[in-house]
C-alpha cells in the first residue's frame, strides 16, 4: 500500500461504510458544513449521531453548490467496529432521523482503502430544461423554464467541441486551482417536454457545469454560433461565455470508481 492509499483507511477500531444519498438541494446550503446554514453533510452525521456518538465526518464524492439536487452521490462514512446496526437495516434506521429531503438509499461495507471524493474515477451530472410554453408547477425548482425554441443539433455540435482535456477557465467561476479538465461526455437529449444536458468528467472547475449549460443554451436560441465556443475556450475568459444557469435545474447523478467496487 502506498504512503497515499494509507492516508484513505480509517482509524484504528473503525470499519468505513459506503452509502448512496439523495437529496433536494432546495433545502441545504450545498453538501459541505457551513455555520448557521443548513448543510448535506451536517444533516447526515446528525443522524448518524442517533445511532452512535463515536462517528466521524461523512465524506462525498463532490461537494455540490447550493440549491443542487443528488439523486445518487457516494458517501464515506468510519464507524466503530462495534457499530450496532445491520448494514441491511442502515439505510431504513438513518432515514428515521432524516428529514423528507434528505434519504439513503443503501449502505454496505466497502474495502478499507476506498475514500469516496479522492477514489472517485467519474462523476456524472444531469440539467433539466423544460421545454414548454407555459410554466409547469410541478417542475418549479427542479428544472429551468425556458420558453423559446432550442436547436438541439446546434447545441450539440457546441458540445461535441468541447469535449476533451482542455483549460476550462472561460467555464468556471471564482476558481483558484489549475483549470485544465477532462470533460468525457456532454450531450443534449430532448425527452418530451424535459431536455436533459448530460455531463461526465472525472472533477470539474465551480460552477463549470452550470457555465457549460448556459453557453450551450445560447447556442440553442441562435445567440451564439456553434463553432464559436473553441474560440470561447480559448479566450480562458469567463466574461466570454454564456451565465451560469440556475442550481436547481442541477443533479449529481452519479459516480464510477474504476476497480473499487460497483459504479
Amino acid at each position: 500500500m502506498t504512503d497515499t492509499r494509507r492516508r484513505y483507511i480509517p482509524p484504528a477500531g473503525h470499519v468505513r461504510l459506503r452509502l448512496t444519498v439523495s437529496w433536494d438541494g432546495a433545502a441545504y446550503a450545498g453538501w459541505q458544513s457551513q455555520a448557521s446554514v443548513p448543510s448535506v453533510q451536517d444533516t447526515l452525521q446528525g443522524a448518524f449521531q442517533h445511532l452512535t456518538s463515536a462517528v466521524f465526518r461523512p465524506v462525498a464524492a463532490g461537494r455540490t453548490d447550493a440549491g443542487v439536487h443528488a439523486e445518487a452521490m457516494p458517501v464515506h462514512m468510519d464507524v466503530p467496529e462495534s457499530f450496532g446496526v445491520p448494514l441491511p437495516r442502515l439505510a431504513q434506521a438513518l432515514n428515521a432521523h432524516l428529514p423528507p429531503t434528505l434519504a439513503v438509499l443503501d449502505a454496505e461495507e466497502t474495502p478499507s482503502g476506498f475514500h469516496a471524493r479522492f477514489s472517485c474515477a467519474e462523476r456524472r451530472y444531469v440539467y433539466r430544461v423544460l421545454r414548454t410554453p407555459q410554466r409547469r408547477p410541478l417542475w418549479e425548482g427542479r428544472a429551468l423554464h425556458v420558453r423559446g425554441e432550442l436547436d438541439v443539433g446546434a447545441m450539440n455540435a457546441a458540445a461535441a467541441s468541447l469535449i476533451g482535456t482542455h483549460d476550462f477557465a472561460a467555464f468556471a467561476t471564482q476558481e483558484d486551482r489549475q483549470t485544465v479538465r477532462e470533460l468525457r461526455g456532454l450531450t443534449v437529449k430532448p425527452v418530451g417536454e424535459i431536455w436533459e444536458i448530460h455531463v461526465a468528467g472525472q472533477s470539474f472547475l465551480r460552477h463549470m457545469v452550470r457555465g457549460l449549460v448556459g453557453t450551450l443554451l445560447l447556442v440553442g436560441a441562435g445567440k451564439l454560433e456553434a463553432n464559436a465556443v473553441t474560440e470561447i475556450l480559448a479566450s480562458r475568459q469567463r466574461s466570454q461565455a454564456g451565465a451560469n444557469v440556475p442550481a436547481h435545474g442541477l443533479y449529481f447523478s452519479g459516480a464510477s470508481y474504476g476497480g473499487q467496487g460497483r459504479g
